[in-house]
């Protein structure tokens, strides 16, 4: 057994580097093809390159769910995703900036706004499953399947989040120099980038499920750790170079439009090609709210003189680790403050 966890570990470190090797040239066509078409940072960081470094979270989902067979495994990845941007990324950016991270009201309340929103609609999506299609399973599990028609009401509000920041870009105008651009290899660029992203995130979903195979533990473990960290690499890359360059908005509108994405598209999408999913309400509901204490945390940061301290950043880390010591023992079966996980293997 030791054999197959040293082998599936550096599958897990190879399919890593993959996505990060993919995500910096995706991060690099994006960023050009943005300037090439004078969109402005914060739109350039909640949607160009939030949606372009939050592909491997995407194709985690499809993958998951139409080879593996696994749809929990790829909602745990994104949960993971979303708590990994929203702690250890912002964390990471503020520490290796020159200066505080800083932000402005645009960003504290327009997008941080619509990323609580995106939670609350995702987790009444799940809801609504729950009630009007219930699942027959054991005694004190909540479990509902979700369709494609209910996957359709996340999706519809991230199509309002892009028209309003298409507004945006409507009265900008940019004086950047293009001529030197050429988006026709951008684009070659940007295709390469996505296949090597592809490669990269089956190694780590088939590391996952044979991590849970060979230690007796549920996938989702794995799935809201390993293959979350992994995949979250490429924005914390993007991040932490905008905050190098002092960039700190482009940073964390980054990091909140990833994760608007990860919640309003990736799962919804699992959902549209599956057909039907099955949600363990049971467990949604308590990592849902994690995810929104770490959001009201990372806020209230923020919003203090609009600047993440260094201090702060350091705290994030340290609630991030909390956390990953919680879930594992709830894996573990050392403690059961989650009632019915996914089973184990």
């Amino acid at each position: 057994m030791l054999l197959q966890l040293v082998a599936w570990s550096v599958i897990a470190i190879g399919g890593t580097v993959l996505v990060w090797m993919g995500s910096g040239i995706l991060e690099s066509a994006s960023d050009r093809l943005s300037t090439y078409y004078g969109l402005p940072s914060i739109v350039q960081g909640a949607i160009v390159v939030a949606i372009g470094s939050s592909f491997p979270e995407l194709s985690t989902v499809v993958i998951s769910t139409l080879v593996h067979g696994q749809f929990d495994l790829g909602v745990a990845a994104i949960v993971g995703s979303a708590l990994f941007n929203i702690m250890v990324i912002p964390a990471l950016s503020g520490l290796a900036g020159k200066e505080q991270l800083g932000t402005n009201r645009d960003l504290v309340y327009k997008e941080g706004q619509f990323y609580m929103i995106a939670i609350a609609i995702l987790l009444l999506t799940f809801s609504l499953a729950a009630i009007y299609s219930p699942v027959s399973t054991a005694e004190g599990v909540i479990r509902g399947e979700m369709g494609r028609g209910l996957a359709l009401l996340p999706l519809a509000l991230y199509a309002v989040y892009v028209f309003i920041q298409y507004q945006d870009t409507m009265d900008y105008e940019s004086d950047a120099d293009t001529s030197h651009l050429r988006p026709g290899a951008e684009g070659i660029k940007l295709g390469l980038s996505l296949v090597l992203i592809l490669l990269g995130v089956e190694g780590l979903v088939r590391a996952a499920i044979n991590f849970g195979d060979l230690l007796g533990t549920p996938s989702f473990l794995w799935g809201i750790t390993v293959v979350a960290a992994g995949t979250s690499i490429p924005d914390a890359f993007v991040s932490v170079r905008a905050a190098r360059h002092g960039k700190g908005i482009t940073s964390t509108a980054n990091v909140l439009g990833s994760n608007i994405f990860d919640l309003l598209c990736c799962i919804p999408v699992g959902v549209l090609i599956a057909g039907t999913a099955t949600i363990n309400f049971s467990v949604a509901t308590p990592m849902m709210a994690v995810l929104i204490l770490a959001t009201f945390v990372l806020f209230l940061m923020m919003r203090t003189q609009m600047l993440l301290s260094r201090g702060e950043a350091w705290l994030l880390l340290a609630l991030y680790g909390v956390f990953l010591l919680w879930i594992s023992l709830e894996s573990f079966q050392a403690i059961d403050l989650i009632a019915h996980l996914p089973p184990t293997p």
